[in-house]
């Protein structure tokens, strides 16, 4: 364990909700704290008035001029992004090269994050890795994926792929036509009674210039509400019938090919990789996934760019999910 006290009082403190667990996030440096409020603005996380109920999850964020030692003797691994994790059976360490991540295994979860110097793009990722590394521990296993609701029903639709996959571009096209979403990039899944529920977690969507995909008169907008500019709502969440692996194949014409529960599952696992990062929640999280597995048919979708036409999008994805429902 760290060493370290945190001697000033927080300046900004604030709870959040989400699937009957309460967060409680309070921030030491007032540099700092206006741009974790903007961050934890543009998730899913329903703001909670202060209240006298104790909370399952504590963030602290804190500056500091040196980053924490991390005592010898962990498992180490290297994690996405450039990180670096550190694990024993209490504790997980996850270190970026201007942040440090400390989780313990209380009750509460506690979380601090120590930032040696701002970077918001490192502050979004270990910000981001904060929350969904303690939510784990309450069975909300994060997906690197898109989610989007079959029109006129509550069957959900995930869309899994690396970024520069297709995934927001597609979610894009899919809300033009009408369908409900979750989110365009970040899930979060659990188990509800015999069933694999997937909910959003980031609010907004964000867009590359280059995938040619506009949301108003300036394609050059990269992040924006969808509520803000069509008139379908946001999805609290629902049960994922079917899962598409996309990649963009550069060809004229979207290729959809089905997958067997096998592949569905490895390529779940491929892109969960906290799955057997963390350890101490690697046997849950892998039997949510194969449950995933079970419940949604899995498909191979190589994005052509078919999928920028009108109502292209919905009328392949509606055929699709079509196999499923007359169990093909």
């Amino acid at each position: 364990m760290l060493g370290i006290d945190v001697l000033d009082r927080p300046v900004s403190q604030s709870f959040f909700a989400v699937a009957g667990r309460l967060l409680f996030v309070q921030c030491f440096d007032r540099h700092l704290a206006a741009r974790i409020e903007r961050l934890f603005g543009g998730w899913q996380l329903t703001p909670v008035a202060s209240c006298d109920l104790n909370p399952d999850i504590e963030i602290s964020f804190s500056s500091a001029d040196s980053l924490p030692v991390i005592p010898r003797g962990l498992s180490e691994f290297e994690v996405a992004a450039g990180g670096r994790c550190y694990v024993d059976t209490d504790e997980l360490y996850l270190q970026f090269n201007n942040s440090l991540l400390l989780l313990e295994h209380k009750n509460p979860v506690c979380v601090s994050v120590f930032i040696r110097e701002v970077n918001d793009v490192e502050l979004g990722r270990v910000t981001s890795f904060a929350v969904c590394a303690a939510m784990r521990r309450f069975g909300l296993f994060e997906l690197h994926a898109a989610g989007v609701v079959v029109p006129n029903t509550r069957d959900g639709v995930l869309i899994v792929g690396p970024s520069g996959s297709g995934k927001s571009t597609l979610t894009l096209e899919l809300v033009k036509s009408g369908w409900g979403y979750l989110s365009d990039d970040e899930l979060l899944l659990n188990v509800a009674g015999e069933e694999v529920e997937a909910r959003g977690f980031r609010s907004f969507f964000a867009l590359s210039p280059a995938s040619g995909a506009t949301v108003g008169p300036s394609r050059f907008k990269t992040s924006f509400e969808p509520a803000s500019i069509f008139a379908v709502p946001a999805v609290s969440c629902v049960a994922p019938r079917s899962v598409l692996f996309t990649s963009i194949s550069g060809l004229n014409e979207t290729q959809i090919s089905a997958l067997d529960q096998s592949e569905t599952m490895t390529r779940l696992i491929r892109a969960c990789p906290w799955a057997t990062y963390d350890t101490a929640v690697a046997g849950p999280y892998l039997q949510l996934l194969s449950r995933l597995a079970h419940q949604a048919r899995g498909f191979d979708l190589q994005a052509g760019t078919d999928l920028l036409e009108p109502d292209r999008a919905s009328h392949i994805i509606l055929r699709c999910v079509s196999r499923v429902n007359n169990g093909d």
